[in-house]
This record gives C-alpha cells, structure tokens and sequence, in this order.
C-alpha cells in the first residue's frame, strides 16, 4: 500500500480516521480503513495523538502488538478476499468465518497465518508461499470445525 514507509503508512491512517469523523467524504481505500478503525476502539485515543502514534515503536518480545500492522493485515485480507487471491481464500474465509460466528473475529484467527507467511517470506527474502498460506488457513478451518 505504501511500501517501506512507516509515517507515510500511519499518517494515511491518522487522515482517513479525522476525516471519518469529520463526516468528510472518503477515498474507497480511506473508507475502508475508517471501518476498520471503527472496528477497534482500543486504537481511537492512539489516533487522537498523532505525535504518540508517529513516533510510537512496539516491541513484540515486550508483548506489544503494533495497532497499525493490526489494522493493516484487516487490510491485506479485505483485498484479499474482494480479489479472490490467493485462489480459493473466498471460500476458506466463509467457513472460519462461519466457525467464529463473527467475521472479524474470523479474520483475527486468519491473521496468524497471514502473520507466518509474511515473516517466512521476509526471513526467506522472497515473496509470500500462496499454496503454504491456504494450507495454513484450511487447517485453521478445520480445526475450527472440530
């Protein structure tokens, strides 16, 4: 979406977010993350600090979870799932979202696999595995399921 860019990428969030509530008309891409944001109203008093959420770092090992790759990834598996692609992740998304009973609580648990097939591809240097990414989510589904 923005490449490598950290305050590019969360300035974007910041913008769309002010202007949603402004009642300001939206980009279909800004529309989409105001959703989003409206989705987790534990990141809105981030989003009121554009300071504090600009210079913010967050440390995994610390048992921080970053609120902008958070929303990101919400991103990524919308685009994902409006496009098909990868092939088949459509009807996977329907089962585990039929599983949770809640559709962001289905792409909470997908998450993990788009989290692993991100950080194996960046370890690897090379792009995300598709076919690795689909097995990670059909055994989500099934154990989902079960």
């Amino acid at each position: 979406m923005f490449g490598q860019d950290r305050d590019s990428l969360r300035r974007f969030f910041l913008s769309s977010w002010e202007k949603h509530q402004a009642g300001a008309e939206l980009a279909p891409l800004e529309k989409l993350l105001a959703g989003i944001v409206a989705q987790h109203p534990e990141y809105h008093r981030l989003l009121a600090d554009a300071d504090t959420a600009l210079g913010s770092d967050y440390d995994p090992e610390g048992g921080q979870t970053n609120p902008f790759l958070h929303m990101a990834m919400h991103i990524t598996l919308a685009e994902q799932l409006g496009s098909d692609r990868p092939v088949g992740i459509r009807p996977l998304y329907q089962r585990i979202a039929a599983a949770c009973g809640e559709p962001h609580d289905a792409e909470h648990q997908m998450m993990e696999c788009l989290g692993l097939a991100l950080w194996e591809a960046q370890r690897a240097g090379r792009q995300p595995d598709e076919q690795a990414y689909l097995s990670c989510l059909e055994q989500l589904a099934r154990s989902l399921k079960a």
